[in-house]
């Protein structure tokens, strides 16, 4: 009698980066531990239509989208279900495993308090009953003798358009020249902190000088593809997506009860250029790291800085010793050395043409800099790092 491969349905929208990085440790744990055959909603049709679903069987079936309909049905035909999706909602019957939204919202507001940031605040989504628990996460957190943070909050629709994407981003920059600067922000996820970013282009304050953000589920492509690159919490998906493989075998198996609610911590904060800033309430300072951070491997001079900040040279070094405890100088080489090394690891470009691009004249330089800054030569450096990337 041949041997019987359980077969389980993946109801996932694929669209979402997170839900990929559940998806491949599913994968890793039935690679290793168990032989399914899978089938991928990857539209989550069946969230909305579980009729087309259903009309085939099942073992077992695995949401990530909130899907009451189709677990009513599918439990009236004895399929075990597992909820994954970040609605608070419990379904009778069926076990849950989503996210500590309040666990999220404190590594927020610990990761601005740790810049040394006073004024905070939090942006979300007031019908997103996610977003409120991020929210009253991050409150929790405060600090004692913190004032109350601000809150800026609209309706999440249904789904989003561009159309809706342009108002809200209107509708934060308004929000933003009414607080005070500088302000760390914490924005409910990361579709949320690119928003804030676009309005502070729009509303030309300076990011992170002024508004430090922080996001959340830590999408690696929008948070590399905005300007400056975004900071965010990553949901642990490796635990997320391997709990729930074990899970679904055990229930599968009939090995008696599971866990009726998981909730995942996040992992500690992927930080980016968005908070990159110890809290400064300095304009000119404020203006000369900007300047540095688009023109360091331009070839910009101390000289240049204190001319385009209206400030002396010696009034500029002091600034930036009493701010950030480094000199401009030490600052553009920190941004220079900041460019080689993701060239190293992203490019397979010369030392010649890294040097070129990141304002040395000299390899030689950009050599000794380099092994002083990071105690590894640049070979030694693209070696080590360029796998792990």
């Amino acid at each position: 009698m041949a041997h019987h491969i359980p077969r389980v349905a993946l109801v996932f929208q694929t669209k979402l980066e997170e839900n990929i990085k559940v998806l491949n440790a599913i994968s890793k744990y039935n690679r290793n531990h168990e032989q399914w055959s899978a089938y991928v909603d990857d539209e989550a049709v069946s969230a909305k239509n579980p009729a087309w679903l259903l009309r085939q069987s099942w073992d077992g079936i695995i949401s990530k989208c909130d899907a009451p309909a189709l677990f009513e049905q599918a439990l009236k035909k004895g399929i075990p279900c597992l909820d994954l999706s970040d609605s608070p909602r419990l379904t009778p019957g069926v076990p849950k495993i989503r996210p500590d939204n309040h666990a999220v919202g404190r590594a927020g507001a610990t990761h601005l308090i740790e810049k040394g940031i006073k004024t905070l605040a939090y942006c979300g989504f007031s019908n997103e009953e996610w977003s409120i628990e991020r929210r009253q996460g991050f409150i929790s957190a405060l600090i004692p003798g913190c004032p109350d943070p601000f809150i800026i909050e609209s309706e999440y629709p249904d789904h989003s358009d561009p159309d809706w994407d342009m108002k809200e981003t209107r509708f934060i920059q308004l929000m933003l020249k009414k607080l005070p600067k500088p302000i760390g922000i914490m924005a409910c996820n990361d579709l949320r902190g690119i928003q804030i970013i676009a309005a502070c282009r729009e509303a030309k304050i300076q990011v992170p000088e002024e508004v430090a953000v922080v996001g959340a589920n830590n999408e690696s492509i929008r948070c590399e593809l905005t300007n400056p690159q975004l900071s965010s919490i990553p949901i642990n998906a490796e635990f997320y997506g391997q709990k729930a493989a074990q899970m679904i075998s055990s229930m599968i198996k009939h090995k008696g009860p599971v866990e009726n609610l998981v909730l995942v911590d996040p992992l500690e904060v992927e930080a980016r250029r968005s908070t990159d800033v110890f809290s400064i309430d300095d304009r000119a300072v404020i203006d000369a790291l900007r300047l540095v951070r688009d023109n360091a491997c331009k070839g910009i001079t101390v000289e240049e800085l204190c001319t385009r900040v209206h400030a002396s040279r010696s009034l500029l070094e002091r600034k930036f010793r009493k701010f950030l405890g480094r000199s401009p100088q030490a600052e553009i080489r920190n941004e220079q050395i900041k460019r080689v090394k993701q060239l190293l690891v992203e490019t397979d470009y010369t030392l010649s043409r890294i040097a070129e691009l990141c304002g040395f004249a000299y390899v030689e330089y950009l050599c000794l800099l380099f092994k002083k800054t990071t105690r590894m030569t640049p070979k030694q450096y693209r070696q080590r790092f360029q796998m792990i990337h």
